[in-house]
């Protein structure tokens, strides 16, 4: 047991260390991890034999739901909305348009069996939300005419249609041919998934405003709400990760208590997914079987690349009247990834025949498009004049929260405090400090230079931030009956220069002390230490 905990904290650490230096390389950070994988794989340097295609399903689906999740609870409906027209043709009918054009290729140049051809199209006709979101975020890429919240929106929402396509084509294959039982599967995949989807997110909503969590069990909480999103519909043939996708969308767009620690957790709970699913990925591959599949997976790539996709984009957006250098650059963007590779092994494991090697065949391609699409996509947009150097493109994400150099203080107004039944605009406050709120008898008064203010008023105030608070070191001390401090004021201690006593905590209140403070049984003395 401690071998296996010994290695995958390792593995973990590997990949982290890959986060550092693919961004330094210029490279993908999924990439690495998939590169990482193959090294310690059957044919890489650690040898190590996996090749369980049902297991590593099982796992990824997990992943997924995660991934999918939080594309969904991380897209700023309200910087996406002019977007999500031009955006959800291309999850819908560009999945459509692209997997048909690829299974055409692959059925009259590379001569693969019709309905094979048709599973390659289903299975790649996705893009990978997090190969965009890696590449968005990490070059921080600013785009013109909303063309980043177009890449979030059909890269977070087009995997339940390339994942619906999968289902249908390997059920085709199985010899479930009626055209009755295709439509209900189509029904049930889009019903179940948004039904589902949409009630677990009022349901999670309902309970944040009504209901307090002890610290942490909110996220345990929307983790459990999450899996049965995407469980409940799938277990009755409904399209799970629809369902997944629309919870994240609407619990992400809506306004709760504690919202910031979802975002905290749920960013670090999806990077561990990233490094396991593409890890796994990379350790299920064997290269050595490579070769064999190249020149296929090769021609692919590039028809998808070249041909498909734009065709796609162009047939859906040039209607639209998007510009030819955004269309171009949307083309060049659509990215495979995990999905793509994940929905391969659901058909190798899928009691469906399949003459080749799809998941080699897909993993070429997935490899083909990190490397060579996402590297280039900074390059493309600004050869293309996309780059948008007046906005923010972290802003089109829920988790970004725009640093405010403001600090807000309180103050209590204490029976002898200079400031008490003083109008606030005779107060000599200190400059550059301004009185924001006062809370009175547990009332918010907004005021003004008129404002009187009274005994026990609690004053907030607002200041500009100190810009090097990671300078402030603060420790605590808690003064017991043998500490040499006890009974003795603030300037009667010994204290170094450098060290000044900032706060005292007596009997759950807080004293901002003076040289004559004295120092009782108990306190908690915090100081803060320049270091």
């Amino acid at each position: 047991m401690s071998v296996y905990l010994i290695f995958f904290s390792l593995i973990i650490l590997l990949c982290i260390f890959c986060n550092k230096i693919s961004g330094k390389l210029g490279i993908p950070v999924l990439l690495a991890f998939i590169c990482l994988g193959m090294i310690f794989g059957s044919d890489g340097i650690f040898k190590i034999n996996f090749d369980n295609y049902k297991f590593a399903e099982q796992i990824c689906s997990v992943a997924l739901i995660f991934i999918m999740f939080y594309g969904g609870f991380g897209t700023n409906w309200k910087s996406a909305k002019p977007a999500a027209a031009k955006a959800l043709a291309l999850s819908t009918l560009g999945v459509v348009i692209t997997a048909a054009l690829t299974g055409l290729f692959c059925y009259f140049v590379l001569h693969f069996k019709f309905f094979e051809s048709l599973l390659f199209g289903a299975v790649i006709s996705s893009t990978d939300a997090a190969s965009v979101f890696s590449v968005l975020r990490s070059k921080e890429l600013n785009l013109k005419d909303n063309t980043a919240s177009i890449l979030e929106i059909e890269s977070g929402s087009n995997d339940p249609c390339s994942y619906m396509l999968t289902v249908i084509i390997l059920s085709v294959m199985s010899g479930n041919t009626q055209s009755g039982k295709i439509l209900l599967t189509v029904f049930t995949q889009l019903v179940w998934g948004a039904v589902f989807g949409i009630v677990f997110a009022v349901i999670a909503v309902f309970i944040f405003h009504h209901f307090k969590f002890t610290a942490g069990f909110d996220n345990i909480f929307v983790v459990a709400i999450a899996i049965l999103a995407f469980a409940l519909p799938t277990s009755i043939n409904g399209n799970g990760y629809l369902s997944v996708y629309i919870f994240g969308i609407i619990l992400g767009n809506s306004s709760f208590k504690n919202k910031r620690n979802l975002v905290i957790f749920f960013d670090g709970i999806t990077s561990l997914m990233q490094m396991t699913i593409f890890f796994l990925l990379g350790l299920l591959a064997f290269p050595s079987q490579i070769p064999s599949i190249l020149l296929p997976s090769l021609a692919i790539a590039v028809f998808l690349t070249f041909i498909a996709r734009p065709l796609a984009v162009f047939a859906l957006l040039a209607p639209l009247k998007c510009k030819l250098n955004q269309l171009l650059l949307i083309s060049w963007s659509g990215l495979r990834g995990a999905a793509s590779i994940v929905f391969a092994i659901m058909a190798i494991i899928s009691p469906a025949y399949t003459k080749y090697d799809i998941f080699h065949i897909v993993f070429c391609i997935v490899l083909f498009s990190i490397a060579i699409q996402g590297t280039l996509i900074p390059f493309a947009a600004k050869k293309l004049n996309m780059i948008d150097e007046n906005s923010n493109v972290m802003k089109t994400f829920n988790d970004y929260t725009e640093e405010v150099p403001i600090q807000f203080i309180q103050l209590i107004i204490q029976n002898d405090h200079p400031w008490k039944n003083l109008m606030i605009k005779d107060i000599p406050s200190p400059p550059d400090t301004l009185i924001v709120l006062i809370i009175r008898n547990k009332q918010m008064v907004v005021p003004n230079g008129d404002t009187v203010i009274l005994e026990n008023d609690i004053l907030v105030m607002s200041a500009q931030a100190f810009k090097y608070a990671e300078k402030i070191s603060l420790n605590e001390i808690v003064v017991n009956q043998n500490h040499n401090w006890l009974d003795k004021t603030v300037e009667e201690l010994d204290l170094m220069p450098q060290k000044i006593i900032v706060m005292i905590q007596r009997e759950g209140k807080i004293i901002i002390p003076d040289g004559q403070t004295s120092i009782n049984l108990n306190d908690i003395i915090v100081i803060n230490e320049l270091e």
